[in-house]
Parts: structure tokens; C-alpha cells; sequence
């Protein structure tokens, strides 16, 4: 069995797509010039063959998925900012690079590559936008509802009224890119990269494809376990 160093770097990418940002992190191409030894390619581009190898077995470990229900609402919080918020937040500026980079290259042949990456653009922003408002307003009063509950002492109102008004715009905005990325799964075939695609393309489409994964798990957190709790605790507390 070949060791990572002497797997090539195409194949690396292609087993595990993930760590096609690592590459692109160190400027290692691995589409055009893939077929090569991950030491040989670490040696063109004067890269430490063991801090990348760390960094690509760090990335391709498994990590349990923890039980969400028995959680505590600031507990949650936490996970969400740190597994999905920290996830959205990484992924965005690769994604938004191959998607520009297979607008201008494919485009013309494939122009349902300039609508993906247009709708992957607004997704983009509005849920940077929208993770802002979860971490400066919403996500910190609901920590300090279950303090106050915990620790029996008087909470102030919030600005926002009840907090079912900020829990509804959350829940508008999780609609809108919802709907976006069914968009853009229908205009990719469901991530089917096209007979011509590079290995861009393919890497892309994987991404595209975990991060609706992704945004499923995430929104589905909020909306069914969160928000649902969060409701119940404030009115337990303004009772």
C-alpha cells in the first residue's frame, strides 16, 4: 500500500475532496498537474512534506456526530457556530474561487455554470450576514435566558420584543438559500459533473454538494431543536 507521500496528489483529491483546499492553500495544483507523488509536488513547490501531510491526515478524519438533543441551548450554540458556522465561513472563499474560475473557462459551453455561481454568490452573502445576526443577537440572548433560568434571577425584555420575531426572520432567511441551492442542485443535474468537467469542476460539484448537506443539518439544528426550545424557555420565563 502506497503511503501518502507517494500517493499521487490527483488521487489524494479525488478519494477525499475535502482536501483539495489544502492544495490550493499551498498553491499545489491538483488538477492540471495531479499526477504526481504528493513529496514530488511538495519538492516543486518548496512545501514541508510533513506539515501538509499532517494537515491532509487532520482533514480527513471522521468526526462523531454528537447528540444534539441532549444538549443544553448554550451547548448547541456551540456546536453550531463551531462545526456549521465554521464551516459555511471556510468554505465560501474556494468555492466562490472554482466557481469563478469555471464561469470564465466553461462557461460558454456550460452556461448554467454562471447561474450556479451567481446563486452560490447570494447564498454566500446572505448567510454570512445572516450567521452575523445569529452571533451578535440572537444566539447571546438565548445564552442568557438559560443563565437566568439556571441561576433564578430576572431577565431583561429584549429590544426585538418576543423572540419568536427574531427566530422568524432566521427562519425566512434559512428558506431563501434553501431555496437557492435547490436551485442550483437542479441547474447541476443533483452535482453530476458534466463528461467534459476537469477535476475543478468535479471538486466543485462535490463541494456544492456537502455544503447543501451541510446547510440541511445546519438549518435543521436551529429550526427543530433550538428555536422550538428557545420559544418554550422564554415563555417559561415570561410566564
Amino acid at each position: 500500500m502506497n503511503t501518502l507521500a507517494e500517493t499521487k496528489v490527483g488521487r489524494i483529491v479525488a478519494d477525499n475532496f475535502k482536501t483539495a483546499q489544502i492544495f490550493t492553500k499551498y498553491g499545489i495544483d491538483f488538477c492540471c498537474k495531479g499526477a504526481i507523488p504528493l513529496k514530488e509536488a511538495c519538492e516543486k513547490n518548496e512545501v514541508s512534506l510533513e506539515n501538509i501531510s499532517l494537515e491532509l491526515q487532520d482533514i480527513m478524519k471522521e468526526v462523531e456526530a454528537s447528540p444534539y438533543q441532549a444538549l443544553n441551548l448554550s451547548q448547541l450554540i456551540d456546536h453550531i457556530i463551531e462545526t456549521h458556522h465554521q464551516y459555511v465561513s471556510n468554505s465560501i472563499p474556494p468555492l466562490k474561487a472554482y466557481l469563478s474560475k469555471l464561469s470564465v473557462v466553461h462557461g460558454e459551453k456550460h452556461p448554467e455554470l454562471n447561474a450556479i455561481k451567481d446563486n452560490f454568490f447570494a447564498a454566500a452573502d446572505g448567510l454570512i450576514d445572516h450567521m452575523k445576526k445569529e452571533e451578535l443577537i440572537l444566539f447571546p440572548y438565548i445564552k442568557a435566558m438559560e443563565e437566568a433560568f439556571n441561576q433564578h434571577f430576572p431577565l431583561s425584555p429584549p429590544h426585538f420584543g418576543h423572540i419568536r420575531n427574531p427566530i422568524h426572520m432566521m427562519e425566512i432567511d434559512h428558506d431563501t438559500e434553501g431555496e437557492r441551492f435547490r436551485i442550483i442542485s437542479k441547474l447541476s443535474n443533483g452535482y453530476s459533473t458534466p463528461s467534459d468537467g476537469c477535476q475543478t469542476y468535479k471538486v466543485a460539484y462535490a463541494m456544492l454538494k456537502e455544503f447543501e448537506e451541510d446547510l440541511h443539518t445546519h438549518i435543521h439544528l436551529e429550526n427543530n431543536i433550538l428555536f422550538p426550545k428557545a420559544i418554550k424557555l422564554y415563555e417559561q420565563l415570561n410566564s
